[in-house]
């Protein structure tokens, strides 16, 4: 079974590099080290006591971002700009990657370099790290000799996507903190207040009214059978989770989101900026159209629209233009297909995808801090109505009692 070792080398120009290599025995890592180019000073093989040890928690730590990759992809290109060698590079990325999941892939696809295979093909062998629109990118980089600039419109798409679900992520963080808030506030009333407004009606006698009735049977409810309404909540959410996840379920729920009232404009012109922009990259990087379309379907994070990019695919196999299919799904607004259509008469339809996208990132920017200032009063409302109601509810036979002790 291959070991780790630890090895220190000067390269070329005398400078000192450390790093790790998997080999069955010494020998192999120095002769390696040789072929890269580097004068090997120690080799160690490195120990493993204690690593069995290490405490990993699932799903914390070992996630690779969107903004690591962006990172890794822009180093990749200016290391290979400035003439370093694919090995060399892929070595010191691995090295001085902070993120552990990123670092054990790119040392996966290392080895596999030198073994023979060429970077896209390496990197296609790690999917949860590296998308399809990035395999699909490289090997057209590769391809076409100009990696360097693959990888920096890589990096650039990935910030810009970073940047925009970061921007909407922050929007929507503060009504979420105040849902969870209103939510954990009418529990506690229903659970712990109301059963002792109960106990005292109870005692003084009398027809409560029907809004006070209602949050009484609501409030038995939650004391009688509270673990039951926990678990058919946490129930149901997980079954929707689930659901979700299959075709159908996605197909709805994404249709469900382009509706929405208030949050469907942004859902929406998010979607068509991620479209524009992958499409976009995809043909400025040599991707053929069809293959360029299908990944565009894959990564566009809405059901609905990669409906209808596939049925555009299927329209190009036929011949057809790119715009022309598209302006049969009214999820396309004519403005986008119209600057397509353009754009392919001119022989310029990454341009104009470009245009499109730049268009929508401003729109949804526009949108995101409307909501954001729209929000924070909206949601002031809706928590003093739903406490203030319950507190209504609970005192409305406060004033039939002091009516009957006036009389």
């Amino acid at each position: 079974m291959p070991s780790t070792f630890v090895y220190r080398v000067r390269d070329k120009g005398g400078r000192l590099l450390e790093g790790t290599l998997e080999a069955d025995n010494t020998g192999l890592v120095a002769s390696k080290l040789r072929e890269m180019g580097y004068y090997p000073i120690s080799i160690e093989a490195r120990s493993t006591r204690g690593l069995q040890t290490e405490l990993h928690i699932p799903g914390l730590g070992r996630r690779v971002k969107a903004r690591d990759v962006a990172v890794f992809a822009r180093q990749f290109a200016t290391m290979i700009n400035a003439g370093l060698t694919m090995l060399r590079a892929l070595n010191i990325l691995a090295d001085q990657t902070a993120n552990p999941a990123l670092a054990q892939a790119v040392t996966g696809v290392r080895a596999d370099v030198e073994t023979g295979a060429s970077l896209s093909q390496a990197l296609s062998r790690h999917p949860k790290v590296f998308s399809r629109l990035f395999v699909s990118m490289v090997r057209a980089g590769e391809t076409a000799g100009v990696l360097d600039q693959v990888l920096v419109q890589l990096a650039e798409t990935l910030e810009r996507q970073a940047k925009l679900r970061s921007k909407i992520r922050s929007a929507a963080a503060y009504p979420v903190a105040v849902l969870v808030l209103v939510s954990g506030i009418a529990t506690g009333m229903l659970i712990f207040v109301v059963p002792m407004f109960k106990s005292m009606y109870k005692q003084v006698g009398g027809t409560l009214p029907a809004p006070t009735l209602m949050l009484i049977k609501i409030s038995n409810i939650f004391t009688s059978y509270f673990p039951v309404v926990v678990g058919l909540a946490f129930g149901v959410f997980f079954a929707g989770r689930r659901f979700v996840r299959t075709p159908r379920g996605r197909m709805i729920w994404d249709t469900l989101k382009l509706r929405t009232p208030i949050f469907g404009r942004v859902v929406h012109r998010t979607a068509l900026s991620r479209f524009a922009h992958t499409l976009s990259v995809l043909l400025r990087s040599g991707v053929p159209i069809l293959e360029s379309l299908e990944i565009t379907s894959d990564t566009v994070n809405n059901a609905v629209l990669g409906e209808a990019i596939k049925d555009v695919q299927n329209g190009v196999k036929g011949g057809e233009t790119v715009a022309r299919p598209l302006a049969n799904h009214p999820s396309f607004p004519p403005m986008v297909t119209q600057m397509m259509a353009v754009g392919e008469e001119t022989g310029a339809l990454d341009e104009m995808l470009e245009k499109v996208a730049s268009f929508y990132d401003q729109e949804v920017e526009s949108l995101v801090d409307g909501l954001t200032s729209l929000i924070e009063p909206l949601l002031i409302v809706i928590m003093g109505a739903l406490v203030g109601g319950m507190v209504i509810c609970l005192y409305l036979p406060m004033f039939d009692i002091i009516n009957q002790i006036k009389q």
